[in-house]
């Protein structure tokens, strides 16, 4: 995993593009423009591990392209719970309950991430409260989303043991 400059990115990192992703959209293109601006990018090889489990969680993460793979780590069981792509988040809410994470993040191929940390969250409310409220809604929104997905895997899950 490298930092990288947002000119020096081969992919479209647009407002206009980003938009199209559930994380941004919404938002104003000045607001996208201070998080990328703000914020650090990554690009991840494919392989790459972006973080493991019991790192600090004081940031997360946003798919500006590629695929990664989440994989929760529980005692000393580890299983994959899911596939995070273009536009969505992950680490949020490690970063939110402040607490370290619970899992591992692995790119499936090569990847630009956008980190925000708790500091530019932070900045952000103040920069643009607005905008703010709504990446919060985007941002629970996909929680949610997650939530329902796992649940729907349990019930799954419990049907086959029956």
């Amino acid at each position: 995993m490298e930092t990288v400059l947002a000119v020096a990115t081969q992919y479209d990192i647009s407002p206009a593009h980003l938009k199209e992703g559930s994380i941004f959209g919404a938002l104003s293109d000045p607001s996208i423009q201070f998080l990328l601006d703000e914020g650090v990018l990554h690009k991840v090889a494919k392989g790459d591990e972006v973080f493991s489990y019991g790192s600090k969680g004081g940031s997360f993460y946003a798919v500006l392209h590629g695929k990664l793979d989440f994989y929760k780590q529980h005692n000393d069981k580890k299983l994959r719970t899911r596939t995070v792509c273009f536009g969505e988040a992950i680490g949020f809410v490690s970063m939110i309950a402040l607490h370290e994470r619970v899992g591992s993040l692995c790119a499936l191929e090569d990847s630009l991430l956008l980190e925000v940390s708790s500091q530019l969250f932070s900045d952000f409310h103040d920069q643009h409260p607005f905008d703010f409220g709504i990446l919060l809604m985007n941002l629970s929104r996909d929680m949610a989303r997650t939530i329902r997905e796992l649940s729907n895997a349990l019930v799954e899950y419990d049907e086959l043991e029956k």
